[in-house]
């Protein structure tokens, strides 16, 4: 029989030892489903689902390769343009509470929040297709000097909502980048189409280099910087311009040197910025021509081509970074079609493909897809949906993309604030019903050696027959984990699930 004094000595151990049995559980849950029954919904498991030594499903089994360790998850997001500023700042004019309750819901990173977690988002310098007017940060003809350069131009509050969203989210990422250098250094000698002129590439550069500083004396430390946007897009509706691979390049090779020099190394210097179907061309001629050291990788967009062609430009330069920086849904259509396609193509797909980030286009708009610079055309009638809906009487709705990236951004933030980036990690989905689950795994480490990693899942059950006879089936899987298993049944659309492990295995 155990004295007390041991008593007090092994039952403290008996318990850590079962705790350390059970560690793996899942207690975290986040759904939204099909029909929107649940949108964004945290579910505690109470009991929490323990993995053990059950057999694995031969209908669907969700194999987690933990020792598969691909690229970081840095976040996901949408464009900060002047038309989705100026909406929010309205909003914050007419209804204040309403305001932050939406930044905190789009943004908010801590854990257990009501919130979407969103982490990134590219800004524009100057004028876009979605602004109040054409502008660029230095309008001044043959300033070679650029003295005249300022970004007071910008709406204000452009700087006040980004800086409102960084006192929410401390984490956020900044992505910069022009819709056209200034009119006057371009051989159109307008924002609208052209090309620029050779003997302003250096100009230009250091015009790219003011603006990160610019932004920085506005409280905006830049996570990445790019030359510009759709460079193989003219069009006479909106800013745009033309770059050959070539002169992005000499663009680039100017930029990094001064970026070098002027304390901006760890500053991301991405090339780009256009569609999938243009992998094999533009970007690879841009590496060829910049050399090794000058871009750190590049964007693509999803207007034209298929996510899986980011493999080519990954096969090709497996050391440089992919991010997917643009997409835009339109009003009018289908709410769950259009999840299935986000996550198969972004949300889970970007990511299986190499992208370290996902991003929609828009960050807020009107119900009509407004406001749009004079004349612009983008998105045609019925007008491009914004990740939220700004109403006119002060009153606000997320759309489905917005539920398709927090879905992913709710399994990949960072555990603890400031603390370690997720990664993505190997996953297979076996068995006879494998086709009607769509997977993604990561591993997210933590601050303190010592804390036990993170570990989610993003499925989505897309098992609803939707091209013959609608019929959504939930689907009861099991999910592999180290050697154990845990059931759990899927509804028709997005779960993110996740727990901890104290004992990686090396990869």
């Amino acid at each position: 029989m155990l004295s007390k004094a041991s008593r007090f000595v092994l039952y403290p151990i008996i318990f850590w030892l079962t705790g350390l049995a059970y560690s793996q559980e899942v207690w975290d849950v986040l759904q939204t489903t099909w029909n929107r029954t649940a949108l964004l919904q945290y579910q505690k498991q109470s009991p929490p689902i323990i993995f053990s030594n059950q057999p694995a499903s031969a209908s669907a089994n969700i194999l987690v390769k933990d020792t598969e360790i691909y690229q970081p998850v840095l976040g996901v997001g949408g464009t900060l343009t002047d038309s989705s500023a100026q909406l929010l700042r309205n909003l914050k004019s007419a209804n204040t509470q309403s305001y932050w309750e939406l930044i905190h819901y789009m943004f908010s990173p801590e854990e257990g929040a009501k919130s979407g977690a969103l982490s990134y988002l590219r800004v524009p310098l100057g004028a876009t297709d979605f602004s109040a007017g054409v502008y660029s940060y230095d309008d001044f003809d043959g300033d070679l000097c650029l003295n005249d350069f300022t970004v007071s131009i910008a709406p204000d509050y452009v700087f006040e909502v980004l800086n409102d969203i960084k006192s929410v989210n401390s984490m956020l990422r900044v992505h910069l980048l022009p819709w056209s250098p200034p009119a006057w250094m371009k051989d159109s000698g307008t924002a609208f189409g052209g090309s620029l002129l050779p003997q302003y590439v250096p100009i230009y550069a250091h015009y790219l280099l003011k603006s990160l500083q610019a932004f920085e004396s506005k409280g905006i430390l830049a996570y990445a910087i790019s030359i510009q946007n759709k460079p193989m897009l003219e069009t006479t509706t909106h800013p745009t311009a033309r770059f050959t691979p070539q002169t992005e390049a000499q663009v680039g090779k100017a930029l990094r040197a001064l970026m070098n020099s002027k304390r901006w190394k760890n500053t991301k210097l991405i090339g780009f910025e256009q569609n999938w179907d243009k992998v094999g061309d533009y970007p690879v001629r841009l590496m060829q021509n910049a050399g090794s050291d000058v871009f750190d990788g590049v964007a693509f967009h999803c207007a034209a081509g298929t996510v899986n062609q980011q493999d080519a430009f990954h096969s090709a330069y497996p050391e440089k970074e992919i991010y997917f920086t643009e997409c835009t849904g339109t009003h009018g259509t289908d709410w769950w079609g259009d999840i299935k396609w986000y996550m198969d193509n972004i949300f889970i797909g970007s990511i299986q493909h190499n992208a370290q980030a996902a991003l929609m286009w828009n960050l807020a708009l009107d119900g009509s897809g407004n406001p749009m610079l004079l004349g612009a055309s983008t998105c045609g009638n019925p007008g491009c949906r914004g990740i939220v809906t700004i109403n006119a009487n002060g009153t606000w709705n997320v759309n489905q993309e917005f539920y398709a990236m927090a879905q992913l951004a709710k399994g990949t933030i960072p555990r603890d604030i400031g603390g370690p980036v997720a990664r993505r990690i190997g996953v297979a989905v076996q068995g006879t019903s494998s086709a009607t689950l769509r997977v993604g795994a990561y591993v997210t480490h933590r601050a303190k050696s010592t804390d036990s990693l993170r570990y989610s899942l993003v499925v989505m059950n897309w098992n609803d027959s939707a091209n013959t006879k609608w019929n959504p089936q939930n689907v009861t899987s099991t999910i592999e984990f180290q050697g154990k298993r845990i059931t759990y049944t899927f509804p028709v659309g997005v779960t993110t699930l996740w727990w901890y492990d104290c004992n990686p295995r090396a990869p």
